[in-house]
């Protein structure tokens, strides 16, 4: 069985949020494609969720991580949801997903039936980790704290049993907000040991998180995945930041990021991958992709050089914390 460590060359996974038709509707040979593009590339470590294109995601990681042995990668998915027969209309990031009805549910009963269908569509016996999804403000509004309470009484008393019954190999939280992870690392009995954070410790934003999350992922041991290192494409020069619509003032930071990197010979992809990797906390990072040529592509920025007079001219313009670790220039 891989160790999570050595699943992750040059620190890279894919995550496959893009695959459960996330923005538009892929066709399944695109999507196949992909991740057999992310396989022969070395990527050994796949993160998706129910949510995803209820259930499309993980249904296609599952149908071409199949052909392999298990022990070969490692697998995360999410709990909190779980799908239902009933159809209903899609609408938001996913509207172009199947039209399975999704029930958003954190408590230990629908954390073991959301369990039971990510391991049937993804065609595997076990999966590696767990993350509880979206337990956050961004999806829940006033109403997180009450739903977080709910998980902890249920998905995180259920993940923690299976972790210790070695069934899982660990569990967190996969969120785009930092407070649900930092209060549950504050629990005793419950306590998880790698943690999803999404959009959160990136080039474009990370000073809320370093200074409050990662500080408290260092003091806690507790590992972090960074998810949508590129804020949803925006520094990429797409018009989604964060899942929304780029407002002008996000647009404009990053055409100065990108003035920077022009001067430097240096690409945003580059330079996001490497600022979010460089973190000690950081064990991997998981960009997105539909199209297969992004996938090698990720793999030769994390590994090109970068000269420390780029980190240099973001920290003076304020671009970057200065308190951020930075990559040891090569």
């Amino acid at each position: 069985m891989k160790s999570f460590e050595d699943a992750l060359k040059h620190k890279v996974g894919l995550g496959t949020a893009p695959l459960g038709n996330m923005f538009r509707e892929v066709p399944e040979d695109e999507a196949r494609s992909t991740i057999q593009t992310a396989w022969d590339q070395g990527v050994r470590y796949f993160d998706t969720a129910p949510f995803y294109g209820a259930g499309l995601a993980e249904m296609r990681l599952g149908e071409v991580l199949s052909n392999y042995n298990r022990d070969d990668y490692v697998l995360s998915t999410k709990v909190g949801r779980y799908m239902t027969d009933e159809k209903e209309e899609k609408e938001g990031l996913f509207k172009d997903a199947r039209d399975n009805k999704v029930i958003t549910d954190y408590t230990a009963e629908a954390t073991e039936k959301s369990i039971e269908q990510s391991l049937e569509r993804l065609k595997t016996d076990r999966l590696d980790f767990v993350f509880v999804h979206d337990v956050s403000p961004d999806f829940h509004g006033d109403e997180w704290k009450a739903k977080f309470e709910e998980a902890k009484e249920g998905a995180f008393r259920v993940l923690t049993r299976l972790r210790e019954e070695g069934v899982i190999r660990g569990w967190g939280l996969g969120v785009n907000t930092t407070e649900p992870i930092e209060l549950a690392m504050e629990l005793e009995e419950t306590k998880p040991d790698v943690c999803l954070s999404a959009t959160q410790y990136t080039l474009l934003q990370h000073e809320h998180a370093l200074q409050n999350m990662m500080k408290s992922a260092e003091a806690n041991n507790v590992d972090i995945v960074v998810g949508s290192p590129y804020n949803s494409g925006v520094l990429l020069g797409g018009d989604h930041y964060n899942y929304e619509k780029a407002p002008e003032e996000i647009i404009e930071r990053v055409n100065q990021l990108n003035e920077v990197g022009q001067k430097y010979d240096v690409p945003l992809k580059a330079a996001a991958l490497q600022f979010s990797t460089a973190h000690p906390s950081v064990k991997s990072v998981i960009p997105g992709s539909t199209r297969p040529d992004r996938i090698k592509e990720d793999l030769e920025m994390i590994q090109r050089e970068i000269p420390k007079e780029f980190w240099d001219e973001l920290v003076e313009k304020g671009f970057i914390s200065s308190e951020a670790p930075l990559p040891v220039s090569k």
